[in-house]
């Protein structure tokens, strides 16, 4: 294996405080160093989540704020430049997709095996913890997944936010096949619970958006059918419009409300819009299940009441946890998932400020909105 590919320098992109970011040169770090179960990578494609680019303008998401500098980036796969004495499974020179997150592996809820609610996670570039956009990444081998030779390297990056909507619809809502499907927003995650939907054997997956180009995307993909939001009427509540949208969409698409064959199963919603949240209990099935994966506004009006009377089954998706990445893996290996169509836009690591310039814009150097843009590795 050629040491070529391995940058020389250990550069950074670094986000310094709100709308303030640079290239910085860091330590290069020792191999003997490395604990006996870590791994060393070499970043090589990195995508840009809305969470990186939520820090960079805002300086804070809830609970974390960006008090000190750190670097940007958790959606990477990269190149293996070194492994621990126990490892095993992995050599120099493997190609493998970053599980982000480092728990604990002892508090009672990760022995559990929901390591994904452990209060002292290390999440790649959540305050305090630096990401992946760098010339080098630390990580527990057992977060390193390794890539079958069908997958690419710029395919492997787009696994993280893949495994949060393999969490969503596969664990969370534990979709079985043939059920009716209905996901509000049709960007990345969105789309990404759309196709797991599709792989797992649903029979309808309806895209809810409010952008043409996105819902057109999403039917091209993996959506059967598509919904584009009508706007609210003068002096309509929020609620009413909600109630009303799930009534037009019951109309033209041909969607049971409340019970039936062509009621929905299973309502995701990937915007956190509080509109959308009303609009999804109401198009669920009496029984059904809604899972919240979007995050917005802290706080929501939602219809309660209808959310009993139906006993909707609500429940929250939140990162991912055991098996989610293996089973990810498996539906791109085997060919139930495309990633690379969401892979729009590619920029060189010294472009990375142009790249999340991009995200803000919603416009590339081609002036078409994107879907991903992917950042490369630094080349020195």
């Amino acid at each position: 294996m050629s040491d070529n590919q391995f940058p020389k320098k250990n550069v950074a992109f670094v986000l310094n405080k709100v709308d303030e970011v640079s290239f910085e040169e860091r330590p290069l770090p020792d191999p003997k160093d490395l604990g006996p179960d870590e791994v060393l990578i070499a970043p090589k494609s990195t995508g840009i989540c809305g969470s990186d680019v939520h820090y960079w303008k805002h300086g804070k998401i809830g609970d974390f704020v960006v008090k000190a500098p750190m670097i940007l980036g958790h959606e990477t796969a990269g190149i293996v430049y070194a492994v621990g004495s126990n490892v095993s499974h992995l050599k120099k020179g493997d190609r493998v997709a970053l599980e982000p997150g480092q728990m604990c592996r002892h508090c009672e809820i990760c022995k559990e095996g929901c390591y994904e609610l452990c209060k002292d996670m290390v999440f790649a570039a959540t305050p305090p913890y630096d990401g992946t956009l760098a010339g080098y990444y630390k990580l527990s081998s057992d977060l390193c997944y390794k890539l079958t030779d069908n997958i690419s390297i710029e395919e492997g990056a787009l696994f993280e936010p893949l495994a949060v909507a393999v969490q969503a619809v596969a664990k969370v809502a534990d979709l079985h096949a043939n059920k009716n499907v209905a996901i509000f927003g049709a960007g990345p995650v969105g789309l990404m619970c759309m196709a797991v939907a599709k792989a797992l054997g649903s029979r309808r997956v309806i895209a809810i958006d409010i952008q043409d180009e996105r819902l057109n995307f999403a039917k091209s993909y993996a959506a059967t059918d598509i919904w584009k939001s009508t706007a609210p009427k003068e002096n309509e509540s929020k609620m009413d419009y909600a109630r009303r949208q799930s009534v037009e969409m019951s109309e033209k698409l041909n969607i049971d409300l409340g019970q039936g064959d062509e009621a929905i199963d299973l309502v995701v919603d990937c915007t956190g819009a509080e509109v959308c949240i009303a609009t999804g209990m109401f198009l669920a099935k009496d029984g059904g299940t809604y899972v919240q994966v979007g995050m917005g506004s802290e706080n929501v009006t939602i219809p309660i009441t209808h959310a009993l009377t139906k006993m909707l089954n609500w429940k929250g998706s939140f990162r991912y946890g055991a098996g989610v990445y293996k089973l990810a893996l498996g539906l791109v290996a085997q060919g139930k998932i495309e990633l690379k169509p969401l892979i729009t836009h590619r920029y060189k690591f010294n472009q990375a400020k142009e790249a999340f310039q991009c995200m803000v814009d919603n416009k590339g150097y081609d002036g078409k909105p994107p879907i991903k843009c992917i950042i490369s590795g630094p080349e020195e």
